[in-house]
């Protein structure tokens, strides 16, 4: 064997060492950002973000190239983003027969385009000097590209970090009141700029050594900075939780109430309604459920007459696309006027269906129908699921049959004869905060229909009630929701839990919804709120401070 001279074996040897610690630091990062996922639902362990966060603010504390910053901000997005949305698997799995070979894409395709959003405010926060100024910089710069993912294709809005604080139950119901004030994404830059302070603060306190930093601590984190840290993180904490325990049990509705709902839960396996096997079963089912959910409605309505509540109309809900057919609902009167026979006694009928409008393209829709089953008012949803509901021009393969569906023009709010105002919302369009509503025509109550069948029995469906909780926080209304497999659910206007039926269950649920709440503050402004906090931390971070 030839031996290498000293100084090529030198160069090889230190090549060999480089590229064997990348990969060592790619995993590294990865496995990182993956962690994070661990506080998103349905666990909601939170205090794994001090020690992801603290490390990745002490990598961005230690570096001062912007490309190496960026390198590892997208790598713990490819992780987070990679882990969060894993369930999307199940969404191709359902035809895994004819679109085997995409079956690894959608989790890691999402994270991809998703992971730049991280490392973009990582190589931004190299602007300014190490310490806490750049990791206010860096969780305002989070927050802000966050909120940029709604114009990525039709919006991708998913898993922000605000929603971690969504946590089923009582704690919950205080942890997100800020939200009606700020927004999800103001909880989200919250809970970034807290973890990523006190974590590299805890890290350093607990003298841990970080992989791929240098050992020496960071410039900031002297022992009395620590301590004006913890402090000031647990003085934020009473107040956050003081503020948030003070308007759930202080505000109350206000005006009209809502409708007696009915939300009904077909229970209908994806392989069926992919397949369109069985529509007679299906609609019949459908039928069943309806008039069993009414008469229960109806008792309902008594029991409030005979204790002297106003009259509340009946509303009954089915899923996003529950109905088994294209264009029987739309195009055969007779059809309508059977389901509203089977709902003797409700005042109007909210249902998802698949409709062609004028131009032969497919809409996903809800369509309002009437006591005679008159179709009263029609709504297409708006923000289509990108690669599911349509495929971008720049994509060479047919992905998403015939095109894809057509995009309705938004937000509105129904004015149905004897109804309080309703907003109707379908699937992932109750994600997107501060673009629920008409903002020049309030409604009462939120009706949200969706089909999470897709996603199987995953983290997934319970990151999207969570969404449809904050979106209640957010605007004050009362929401309902009906969805094919589950979970179907109420709250009312400050995200408190009315009815709830779980996951894989065939039923109807009950439930009184309440008068909306006064406008919020964030009713009023909107996403202007969170934006103009991370315009003045990164403002306040870029500040130079003169040395005295």
């Amino acid at each position: 064997m030839v031996k290498l001279p000293a100084f090529f074996q030198t160069v090889h040897n230190r090549l060999r060492r480089c590229w064997r610690d990348n990969w060592r630091f790619i995993g590294f990062m990865l496995g990182v950002g993956a962690l994070s996922a661990l506080a998103l639902s349905p666990l909601h362990f939170l205090p794994i973000l001090l020690l992801t966060f603290g490390i990745l603010g002490r990598i961005l504390n230690t570096t001062t190239s912007w490309k190496h910053a960026a390198w590892a901000g997208c790598l713990f997005g490819f992780g987070f983003y990679t882990a969060g949305l894993y369930w999307l698997v199940n969404a191709v799995l359902i035809r895994a027969d004819e679109f085997w070979w995409f079956v690894p894409f959608p989790s890691m395709g999402c994270a991809l385009i998703l992971a730049p959003m991280v490392g973009a405010p990582a190589a931004l926060s190299m602007l300014v000097p190490a310490g806490l100024r750049r990791l206010a910089f860096f969780a305002g710069a989070w927050t802000i590209f966050d909120m940029g993912r709604t114009f990525l294709f039709s919006g991708f809005t998913w898993n922000a970090l605000g929603s971690c604080l969504a946590i089923p139950g009582p704690v919950g119901d205080i942890l997100i009141q800020p939200a009606a004030w700020v927004g999800e994404d103001g909880l989200t830059l919250a809970l970034v700029l807290a973890s990523l302070l006190c974590g590299s603060a805890l890290l350093d306190n607990l003298h841990l050594r970080i992989p791929f930093t240098p050992q020496a601590a960071a410039p900031y984190c002297i022992p009395i900075v620590r301590r004006r840290i913890y402090m000031g993180c647990i003085a934020a904490s009473v107040l956050w939780l003081s503020v948030g325990a003070a308007r759930f049990y202080s505000i109350y509705p206000q005006g009209e109430s809502g409708p007696i709902a009915v939300m009904v839960q077909g229970n209908v396996p994806e392989t069926e309604k992919v397949g369109r096997l069985h529509p007679r079963d299906i609609f019949l089912r459908y039928l069943r459920l309806t008039a069993q959910g009414v008469q229960q409605a109806r008792q309902l309505q008594i029991q409030q007459a005979a204790s002297g509540t106003p009259y509340r109309p009946i509303v009954f809900l089915w899923p996003e696309t529950s109905f088994p057919g294209y264009d029987l609902l739309q195009d055969t009167p007779k059809a309508r006027e059977v389901i509203m026979d089977w709902a003797l006694g409700a005042d109007a009928g909210i249902i998802g269906a698949l409709r062609q409008d004028d131009n032969g393209r497919y809409r996903n829709s809800v369509l309002a129908l009437a006591p005679d089953g008159a179709v009263s008012a029609v709504y297409d949803k708006a923000r289509l699921v990108p690669f599911g509901e349509y495929q971008p021009s720049f994509i060479p393969l047919q992905i998403v049959p015939q095109g894809g569906l057509a995009a309705g023009p938004g937000p509105q709010t129904w004015h149905l004869a004897n109804i309080p105002p309703v907003g109707p919302l379908i699937c992932y369009e109750v994600i997107f905060s501060g673009d629920v509503t008409n903002p020049h025509d309030r409604p009462r109550w939120l009706a949200n229909v969706t089909n999470d069948g897709w996603f199987g029995n995953s983290a997934g469906p319970r990151q999207h009630l969570e969404s449809v909780r904050l979106r209640a926080v957010e605007e004050g209304l009362p929401i309902v929701r009906a969805a094919n497999t589950g979970i179907s659910a109420a709250f009312d206007g400050r995200g408190h839990l009315l009815a709830k039926l779980g996951w894989d269950k065939t039923g109807v649920l009950v439930s009184a919804v309440p008068a909306a709440l006064p406008r919020t503050f964030f009713g009023h402004y909107g996403q202007a709120v969170p934006l103009l906090f991370c315009a003045l931390l990164i403002l306040g971070a870029s500040i130079r401070r003169s040395k005295a």
